[in-house]
């Protein structure tokens, strides 16, 4: 591994560690009074999160070493074993190879804290936020995450930026969430743990595959502890405050339960132990703490921005008539990029390289939600109705984001990168 540079004192971090601390601070300016979480800094945390980027998930790292064993060792594990094995889900076969039963092993073992009456709930509560939800994981949490670098760049290398690859990220990422939000869908061999326990191998492989070339002294691992439990804080806290602020009520009960159920992802994703809480004030104030020690603006992050929000120009609506087609089309950009620029101020925007847009399509959020959740949803069996329209949402938004209809996830990659001739 790359040497590490000493950045505070006499722990070594990476280089990107608190560098634009200020910034970071600046940025969290609205996390803390919507929420509010004091501004101090827990130095011992921030320790953790510096440390915690050179920290990767070691059963999921221990399963990409064995992708690259001979043919015939009976320690090699390969793609169509992984496939097999999963979707043989929640009957772990004793013959596989020990690090792809290790894995299994964590993956099918339901630790007591899981409530599952409280997982169908936070699904529930999901789907009742409807198109929110999806508004803001894709502006707020993805293109807000451009903000900073790493994974941005990391992204970019693995082909983030080849033709039609920003919509069929929003679309597997869109695919995934709808899987872990459906009755059921979290059960181990249900379609949601299967994905989720497919997107913690392709982690693992990603990090073992751009290991030897990646800066690590200035990002830490391509694939750490701390970016993927920073990348579950997008989920669960940052989706209920966006979501709030975009005018829907949610109950204590339906917060505190979509916080359960994200722990239950994040473990299953991998996410370190002491990463996981269903606690929002604690996500909140992590996510405060990821503010600080974040990176700057990258090129790699401003191109993505740009690529993901002109990616609804690449979107199927299902209209007949391509004018209408082409006019749907436009409307979205326009409406993403109005909510995108409320979401992270003409600072961000600038930060992005975006033009910023008039706000109007958050007044139309407010208003559309002000009826739909504080009038029509408080009719008896409103809830309900919302739940079930916002499931019908979800599925007509993926099935846009695949015009060739082949819903899916991205297939594993391979560990170690190939080379001529090889």
């Amino acid at each position: 591994m790359t040497q590490i540079s000493e950045v505070r004192g006499t722990q070594r971090f990476p280089r990107r560690f608190r560098e634009a601390e200020e910034r970071g601070r600046k940025i969290s300016r609205p996390l803390v009074l919507l929420t509010g979480i004091d501004r101090d800094v827990d130095e011992e945390l921030m320790t953790q999160l510096g440390e915690g980027l050179l920290r990767r998930d070691e059963l999921g790292a221990a399963l990409a070493a064995a992708t690259l064993r001979p043919a015939g060792d009976p320690e090699c594990v390969t793609h169509r074993q992984i496939g097999r094995a999963l979707a043989a889900a929640p009957d772990v076969p004793r013959d596989l190879p020990p690090a792809l039963r290790a894995l299994l092993d964590h993956a099918t073992t339901v630790p007591e804290w899981v409530d599952w009456d409280r997982i169908e709930r936070g699904a529930a509560a999901y789907r009742y936020l409807g198109r929110n939800a999806a508004d803001v994981l894709a502006l707020l949490s993805l293109i807000g995450g451009y903000r900073f670098g790493g994974p941005p760049d990391l992204l970019v290398l693995t082909g983030g930026l080849s033709g039609g690859a920003a919509l069929r990220r929003l679309g597997e990422t869109t695919k995934w969430a709808n899987a872990v939000t459906r009755p059921g869908g979290l059960r181990p061999g249900a379609e949601g743990w299967r994905l989720t326990v497919h997107v913690r191998a392709m982690h693992a492989l990603v990090d073992a595959r751009f290991e030897a070339a990646w800066d690590t002294e200035r990002w830490g691992r391509p694939v750490n502890e701390s970016d993927q439990a920073g990348t579950l804080g997008l989920f669960d806290g940052t989706v209920i405050v966006g979501c709030l602020g975009l005018g829907v009520p949610l109950t204590r009960g339906q917060r505190d339960d979509l916080m359960h159920l994200w722990r239950y992802i994040g473990l299953l994703m991998g996410v370190a132990p002491r990463w996981l809480t269903d606690d929002e004030r604690e996500r909140h104030r992590f996510n405060y703490h990821v503010l600080l020690a974040a990176a700057g603006q990258t090129q790699a992050g401003r191109d993505l921005a740009r690529r993901t929000l002109d990616a609804q120009a690449e979107r199927d609506f299902g209209h007949r008539s391509p004018v209408v087609q082409q006019v749907h089309r436009r409307y979205e950009r326009a409406r993403q990029a109005s909510l995108l620029g409320v979401f992270v101020g003409g600072d961000g925007m600038r930060d992005l390289g975006l033009r910023r847009r008039l706000p109007w399509a958050p007044v139309l959020s407010l208003a559309g939600n002000t009826v739909r959740y504080r009038v029509l949803g408080r009719v008896p069996g409103g809830r309900r109705r919302l739940e079930e329209r916002g499931a019908r949402i979800q599925d007509r938004q993926l099935a846009s984001m695949f015009p060739d209809g082949r819903v899916g996830v991205a297939r594993l990659p391979r560990a170690r990168r190939e080379t001529a001739g090889s």
